[in-house]
């Protein structure tokens, strides 16, 4: 069977499957899918791109992360086969992998174990990589692989080029195995394997987030949207009881309280954006001391 044969049989399977909400089947051809090497014309041909596209945004994890590891693997393909330079923010280092072979005549291919198994590694997920020459640093690839690797479905050759890459970029930029290093990678390793943010992980993984960017992210940036905003949601709070303590407030009539519908309230304003927008007004209920902002 061609190439073009199997991606349209596979395209009118998974479609059928999706139909039928049968994520299983789903993840099963796509685990095909990313063995087949494909080209600009293939891909014009079965239009199949449309079809994983879609998948990149669906509910369930394991299809959205399988989905965005093909998306990503077919684009570096068809990038090779035309002879173009890949992007800058996705240029990845290519390692030498090694496949650990039992004692037979067939090499066994990196395992990819799914979401509910072991922590994966470059042990349990048999792979292994060039040496750097220097011990830290393999370590930092063997850690980088692991936090990348935490609850993803993704294939170990992919999640070790992000390791490699991402431990030869902490390196270019401190220059050499000293305290900074180890802190980035320290920050970094705690951030990735963060359980509340498999969007971090899902992101550097698929390549939406280069490995440049991530490196240079701060720990507020890396955070998870909920942590960002219960972060957010504290400052408000201690700045509303910070003006509370301060001067009085403007009292008046115009607000209504969402939340006991009274029009008793205090208020005050504040540039928390750039000098060229809106000041931001901080409203708090006398009666129920409910308190909410608006630009």
């Amino acid at each position: 069977m061609s190439a073009e044969e199997q991606l349209n049989k596979a395209k009118n399977a998974l479609q059928n499957a999706l139909k039928q909400e049968n994520t299983k089947t789903c993840l099963d051809i796509l685990d095909s899918l990313i063995k087949i090497k494909v080209n600009g014309e293939l891909l014009k041909k079965t239009d199949i791109g449309k079809t994983i596209g879609k998948l990149r945004t669906h509910q369930d994890m394991k299809l959205s992360i399988k989905a965005k590891t093909i998306v990503k693997k077919w684009k570096d393909d068809v990038v090779r086969q035309t002879d173009k330079p890949a992007p800058t923010s996705i240029r990845i280092e290519s390692p030498t992998i090694k496949k650990i072979s039992p004692v037979s005549s067939q090499a066994s291919s990196p395992k990819t174990p799914v979401m509910e198994g072991p922590p994966r590694t470059v042990k349990t997920d048999e792979v292994s990589f060039k040496s750097t020459g220097n011990v830290p640093r393999n370590k930092t690839i063997e850690l980088m692989y692991a936090a990348v690797g935490f609850g993803s479905g993704a294939d170990a050759d992919l999640l070790l080029k992000r390791a490699i890459s991402i431990e030869k970029t902490i390196y270019f930029e401190f220059g050499d195995i000293n305290q900074d290093y180890k802190n980035k990678v320290r920050s970094l390793a705690l951030n990735l394997k963060n359980k509340s943010n498999p969007g971090l992980r899902e992101s550097v993984v698929s390549g939406e987030l280069s490995v440049e960017k991530l490196c240079k992210m701060s720990v507020d940036a890396m955070a998870s949207e909920e942590a960002q905003a219960r972060d957010r949601k504290l400052a408000e709070e201690a700045l509303f009881k910070a003006r509370g303590a301060g001067s009085a407030q403007a009292e008046t009539d115009m607000f209504k309280c969402g939340k006991c519908g009274g029009r008793k309230c205090t208020y005050f304003q504040m540039q928390t954006r750039s000098a060229d927008e809106p000041m931001t007004t901080f409203v708090t209920c006398v009666i129920c001391s409910n308190h909410w902002k608006f630009c």
